[in-house]
């Protein structure tokens, strides 16, 4: 078992690396925080521990000053202490494209890439340069990590986003920078690893997030066919989460009774019906990519979701007697419960065929 020690573990791309290690039993997880840094002995401590270290702590936004000389100092820090501990984690540091223009951030990057370099090789340490694109991806802070979260915030806000300057970008989802990093560990890689997104203009991200907003609330699943759009619209989907659910579905009726029309998509998936009986759960497990949804249609249901690593539960009482759906959220771990006296009959759906070799279902209790 490997011990990976992360610094900024709190933040957006941090989060992401834990939920992807969370789902490998062979690494262990250290995090390393603002207080780890403020604190000479446990940052020795963090260092001493880890095998390997993911060097994500940084600013990103703010006064130039303050970005400049707090992404450094904390290199610095980080070094300091490999380096009192007589430790040589392989370090991997989340670099940027950016490193190469002449800005407070994208100098600081630079600066601190040296540095590790200069330390690793006097030191006999593995050091691997993670040069990143655009990263995007669920939990992002609108207005700060990515214009991906900017835009889906405003939409699912219902606010119209305005485009400050448009100009091609390259995008790549947290979770393959997480499995970049892991393969990097893996691999024993050394030296600039650069890290391929996907390129689109931001004006052709508001398009498709746009379009993705107007289906959905017409109750319809957009095609999520390409990677890239999926990425996208489970980012949407997450500032949806919790306040959009459960949707109540439109009932048609006529002399011959009713029906309700349960899933609508562009691009087919799997459906299947289950029977609970009274006072059993089903679930307990998270996604990291699929679209799950549950529709009770008969009887009813507690359907508890709670995101990882939080200790906060969102409930939602269900019966058969409205029909609502709820659509799980990306990294967030589920169930459903029977609490009525009759058998609980739930209609679930998802956007991809289960395939048991790659099932991006992870167990997990609520």
């Amino acid at each position: 078992m490997s011990t990976v020690g992360i610094t900024g573990f709190e933040g957006f791309l941090g989060w992401h690396l834990r939920a992807y290690l969370h789902a490998l039993p062979e690494f262990t997880v250290l995090g390393a925080g603002r207080s780890t840094f403020q604190d000479r002995q446990s940052l020795k401590e963090f260092v001493r521990r880890s095998d390997a270290i993911i060097h994500l702590a940084g600013m990103n936004r703010g006064e130039e000053k303050d970005i400049e000389q707090t992404n450094v100092t904390l290199t610095e820090q980080l070094i300091q202490a490999c380096e009192v501990s007589n430790s040589k984690p392989h370090v991997v540091f989340a670099n940027s494209i950016q490193c190469e223009k002449d800005a407070a951030y994208g100098r600081s990057k630079k600066a601190c890439a040296e540095l590790l370099k200069q330390w690793a090789t006097e030191s006999g340490a593995m050091f691997a340069n993670l040069i990143l694109p655009n990263v995007f991806g669920e939990g992002g802070r609108p207005f700060y990590n990515s214009v991906v979260s900017t835009f889906c915030f405003q939409l699912a806000a219902g606010q119209q986003p305005q485009i400050i300057e448009d100009q091609c970008l390259e995008f790549v989802h947290a979770q393959s920078v997480a499995r970049e990093v892991v393969a990097t560990l893996q691999a024993s890689l050394s030296g600039d690893v650069l890290v391929n997104g996907d390129r689109v203009s931001v004006t052709e991200v508001l398009s498709r997030l746009m379009e993705m907003s107007r289906c959905y609330r017409d109750q319809l699943i957009p095609n999520v066919s390409e990677d890239l759009n999926l990425d996208l619209f489970n980012t949407y989907r997450s500032y949806l989460f919790p306040g959009h659910y459960p949707v109540r579905i439109a009932l048609r009726a006529d002399a011959r009774g009713h029906l309700f029309e349960a899933v609508k998509s562009c691009r087919g998936g799997q459906t299947f019906l289950s029977v609970t009986k009274p006072g059993v759960t089903r679930g307990n497990h998270y996604h990291t990519r699929k679209i799950e949804r549950f529709l009770v249609v008969a009887g009813r249901a507690l359907i508890r979701v709670r995101r990882l690593f939080s200790e906060e539960t969102t409930e939602f009482q269900v019966s058969g007697e409205v029909p609502q759906y709820v659509d799980m959220p990306t990294f967030h771990t589920h169930n459903i419960t029977n609490v009525g006296s009759e058998d609980l009959m739930t209609l679930f759906w998802a956007n991809e065929i289960f395939d048991p070799k790659l099932p991006d279902t992870t167990r997990e209790p609520v």
